[in-house]
C-alpha cells in the first residue's frame, strides 16, 4: 500500500509549503479537494484552467507525491434543477483539471434526495437510487471522453449506502472509468457494527474488483450507542481483516488518512505500518 492523507487535513498554508509538508511527512499520495486545500488563491471553475492544473501536476511531481483523489463532493441527486445544472458543470470542471493533472481519479460520494444534502428515508428508495444513476452517467460519458476515472464512495445515510447499491449502479452505468473508493468506517452504524467482517467482506466479494482507493480511519462506540469516527488504530476497526486483503488484491493502493491532525499523523501511520507487518501486538 502507499500511504496518503487528505491535504485539507495538513497544515494551512499556501499550496506550495503544503505540497513540501505533505512529503516531509512521508506521504506518497493525497487526496486533493480544491476549496478545502488551497486558500492562498482562487479554486473555482474559472480558475481551473489547464495552468493550474499543469502548474500543480509539476509541484506534486516534484516532491514524489501522486495526487491519488481529486475530490468532488457535490449532490449529484439535488431536485432543485439550477443546483443541479451547476453541480455538473463543477463535475465537469473537475473532470477537465484531472486529465491535466494526472491524478489518479475523481471522487465523489453519492448524495441525498434533498438540496440540504442531508440523511432521509427516502435516499434509501429505489427511486433515488435511479436519479443518482441518471446524473452520474452524464458525469462518467464525459470523464470517458477525457480519459479520467471517476469513482463513487458508498456511505451508509446517503444514496449508494451498501456494498449491494454499489453494484446497481456499476452494472447499470457499465463503465469501466467508474470505480469504488472503500472507506469501511462509512458503512458501520450503530446497527451493524458488531457485524463489521460481514460488511467489509461483502463490500470486497461484491465490489472488489472495482476497489481503487481505501480511505482509513477508524470507529468507537459512544455509551449512547451512536458510532463516532476517530483516527486510525484508536478505535475498533478490523484492520487485520482490511489490510490482509489488501497484500493479496490490491497491490500498491493508495490508502489516504482521514480523522488526522498534523501533529498525530504519524500515530496513524506507524499503526498501519505494524498492522501489516503483522507485529500489531
Amino acid at each position: 500500500m502507499q500511504i496518503g492523507i487528505r491535504a485539507h487535513d495538513m497544515e494551512h498554508v499556501p499550496i506550495e509549503q503544503l505540497v513540501t509538508n505533505i512529503a516531509n511527512k512521508g506521504f506518497k499520495a493525497c487526496q486533493l479537494a480544491l476549496p478545502k486545500s488551497i486558500t492562498n488563491v482562487h479554486t473555482d471553475v474559472s480558475a481551473m484552467t489547464p495552468g493550474f492544473a499543469l502548474y500543480l501536476k509539476r509541484l506534486f511531481a516534484d516532491a514524489g507525491v501522486d495526487v491519488s483523489v481529486l475530490g468532488c463532493y457535490y449532490n449529484l441527486a439535488d431536485p432543485n434543477p439550477e443546483n443541479l445544472k451547476n453541480t455538473m458543470e463543477i463535475y465537469k470542471a473537475h473532470i477537465r483539471f484531472a486529465s491535466l493533472l494526472g491524478c489518479g481519479m475523481v471522487g465523489t460520494e453519492t448524495g441525498a434526495v434533498n438540496s440540504e444534502y442531508k440523511f432521509e428515508e427516502a435516499n434509501h428508495s429505489k427511486e433515488a437510487l435511479d436519479i443518482f444513476v441518471n446524473n452520474l452517467r452524464e458525469v462518467v460519458d464525459y470523464a470517458e471522453k477525457m480519459g479520467v476515472i471517476v469513482a463513487i464512495e458508498p456511505v451508509a445515510t446517503h444514496i449508494v449506502s451498501n456494498a449491494e447499491r454499489a453494484r446497481y449502479v456499476l452494472d447499470a452505468i457499465n463503465s469501466p472509468n467508474l470505480q469504488i473508493i472503500f472507506d469501511p468506517v462509512n458503512l458501520i452504524t450503530s446497527d451493524n457494527y458488531m457485524q463489521q467482517n460481514e460488511v467489509i467482506n461483502s463490500v470486497f466479494d461484491i465490489l472488489g474488483k472495482e476497489i481503487a482507493c481505501i480511505h482509513s480511519k477508524d470507529f468507537i462506540v459512544e455509551k449512547s450507542g451512536s458510532i463516532k469516527q476517530c483516527i486510525t488504530g484508536d478505535g475498533l476497526l478490523d484492520y487485520d481483516l482490511i489490510l490482509n486483503w489488501i497484500k493479496i488484491n490490491k497491490p500498491y493502493i493508495h490508502v489516504l488518512l482521514e480523522e488526522t491532525r498534523p501533529e498525530n499523523v504519524f500515530d496513524a501511520i506507524l499503526y498501519l505500518e505494524k498492522v501489516w507487518e503483522g507485529r500489531r501486538h
